[in-house]
């Protein structure tokens, strides 16, 4: 650019860059243009707000820009300038926002999805939405299948049933419903094993009462094995009742060392129809050979290995070492007695020694048997016994006299005994049942 250049435009006012296109504004844009505002300065680093005077009071703002709300707000004191710049965004603490904060003077407008002004929607505690039902949970099968009652099996309801080739079906009886309701029981859950002894004096039916208990607790439960012990020192004859072919004995069980499975341990005991296996005792005089605890552990602690529920016959007299092991390790117990006052006498000592050994918790898992051998038994001399055995605290199980099972030799199962008879033995085993550990705990106390 040229002198005369310069000099044109220092006399024209021109201040603009010295391209060739540019153009100054005009002297009207120039006068129309606003000052722009004073910025102010910045105060020094060591400034200090003055202290407001407390006496004046606070000034009163009005607003007009939340529809027709134009009450005065409360107005916020002035807070001293921080000599370093504040930050952005405040710290995450854990007391934040502070309990000492005073409140907003008004609460904010009601935005969408809020129902009021300063009360928003949180869950509750503890709260989670319902979950949709399926379509299969709606529909109501109970109304669109209609039930239908199960047959009778015995009575006059079974007989209509038949005549009428199912046309009318008035359901179980009662009776038979409470009899579903034992065998129920009976079948519950077992954990670990259960050993049940019996026991009373010489001619009550107690060998016969073993037998039958383990026959119903073998037809009911199939899915586990149980076995009848004859723990009678004084030539029991429990082997006889159920399997008189049962060659095994506890010597032979408890010397035997290839006892690896189920089928080697079956060659040592006999079994029924019914499925009850049976450890006999020592049934010939001409080899007599004494039963000991020892022995007697030592047997039955294989038998535990593959039997869930065991029966133990006992000995009339309580005092032999025999039974004294044989109780250490009972879950529960059956007394059998007669239907008269010296059976129930000898049955009442027997439960007296039982409490004075300390043997309580066993008692409280025990079932009396009243049983009538002869079938000569007096029915008001029953119904005393009963109540005198009930008071106590014990379950009391009246068994009739059943002429199928009473003359002796092997007892089959329940089949071929009375309905009666059966129901008798169905009530002691559920007795019994009531009782069964829930838990595997082996190591549980059992007297």
């Amino acid at each position: 650019m040229s002198d005369r250049d310069d000099a044109l435009r220092h006399e024209l006012g021109w201040t603009g860059p010295e391209d060739s296109d540019y153009e100054p504004p005009t002297t009207a844009a120039r006068s129309a243009a606003p000052a722009p505002a004073a910025v102010p300065a910045r105060p020094p680093v060591d400034f200090v707000a003055p202290t407001p005077d407390e006496s004046r009071p606070p000034a009163q703002h009005h607003r007009s820009d939340a529809g027709d709300d134009t009450g005065p707000i409360a107005a916020v004191r002035p807070e001293p300038v921080p000599s370093h710049p504040r930050p952005e965004h405040p710290p995450a603490r854990s007391d934040w926002p502070p309990q000492h904060a005073a409140p907003p003077s008004r609460p904010a407008p009601p935005g969408p999805g809020h129902p009021h002004p300063g009360h928003p929607w949180p869950p509750p505690a503890g709260y989670a939405p319902a979950a949709p039902s399926s379509y299969a949970d709606r529909i109501p099968v109970r109304d669109l299948v209609p039930t239908r009652p199960a047959p009778p099996t015995r009575g006059w309801r079974r007989v209509l049933h038949t005549l009428t080739f199912g046309l009318v079906n008035l359901g179980p009886s009662p009776d038979e419903i409470r009899e579903a309701e034992l065998e129920a029981g009976i079948r519950g859950v077992l954990r670990g094993h259960y050993k049940i002894g019996v026991m009373g004096k010489g001619g009550v039916g107690k060998t016969t009462v073993s037998a039958s208990v383990g026959s119903v607790f073998a037809e009911l439960r199939p899915d586990d094995r149980v076995v009848a012990v004859d723990a009678d020192t004084a030539f029991g004859k429990l082997g006889s009742r159920v399997d008189p072919r049962a060659v095994g004995s506890y010597w032979e069980l408890a010397s035997d060392q290839h006892l690896d499975t189920f089928a080697d341990i079956r060659n040592r005991v006999g079994n029924n129809a019914a499925g009850l296996f049976v450890l006999a005792g020592e049934a010939s005089p001409a080899r007599r050979r004494i039963l000991d605890p020892a022995i007697y552990r030592e047997a039955t602690s294989r038998l535990d290995r593959y039997f869930s529920i065991s029966i133990v016959d006992c000995s009339s007299t309580m005092d032999t070492p025999v039974t004294q092991e044989v109780l250490r390790d009972l879950d529960a117990l059956i007394v059998v007695s007669s239907p008269w006052v010296d059976g129930a006498a000898a049955a009442g000592q027997t439960m007296d020694w039982l409490a004075s050994r300390g043997h309580t918790n066993l008692l409280q898992r025990t079932v009396v048997v009243l049983n009538d051998s002869d079938g000569h038994s007096d029915k008001r001399t029953r119904s005393i016994l009963a109540q005198q055995f009930a008071g106590q605290g014990q379950a009391v199980v009246e068994v009739p006299f059943d002429s199928q099972i009473r003359p002796g030799g092997v007892i089959p199962g329940t089949r071929g005994m009375s309905p009666q008879t059966r129901r008798k033995f169905v009530e002691i085993a559920a007795a019994l049942a009531a009782h069964f550990p829930r838990t595997d705990d082996r190591n549980r106390e059992r007297f």
